[in-house]
């Protein structure tokens, strides 16, 4: 009586089809016009991609696609890290981006050369570095 027990459950897992694990993602929905966020710091370059509304739509870092210690912050995996995140949102049909970059690191120039070389219109570049403009008020010196 065990064994038949056994029988069948085996028999309902195989009569059940698969799902492929390779198989690529649908896009939930299409977007024509999207925003590139390039975040270039002295370790590491972030790359991320939204729609108009700010919904993230794909990310990716120079640490993220295999570069470790010092060659995270190099011009060569910022470019690869731009690379391969466009590569990831093929399916949202973006053609066109507005670019927004912050930071000082090595990889602002060729992050921006990669995504030129991709096959998207560039509309805006925009640089939203912070500027330190002399800190707060000092607190007042106190006389005893």
């Amino acid at each position: 009586m065990g064994e038949q027990k056994v029988k069948t459950i085996v028999e309902t897992a195989e009569a059940k089809p698969a799902a492929k694990a390779t198989a690529a993602k649908k896009a939930k929905h299409k977007v024509s016009r999207g925003r590139i966020y390039v975040r270039s710091s002295y370790n590491n370059t972030i790359v991320t991609v939204t729609d108009g509304e700010g919904n993230t739509l794909g990310w990716g870092s120079a640490g993220g696609i295999g570069f470790k210690g010092s060659k995270k912050s190099t011009p060569y995996a910022a470019q690869r890290a731009m690379e391969e995140t466009l590569g990831k949102l093929k399916n949202f049909g973006i053609k066109e981006v507005d670019v927004f970059i912050r930071g000082i690191g090595s990889g602002r120039d060729s992050a921006v050369r990669a995504l030129q070389n991709a096959d998207f219109n560039v509309l805006t570049i925009k640089d939203v570095t912070p500027v330190k403009h002399g800190g707060v008020r000092p607190k007042k010196v106190r006389r005893v």
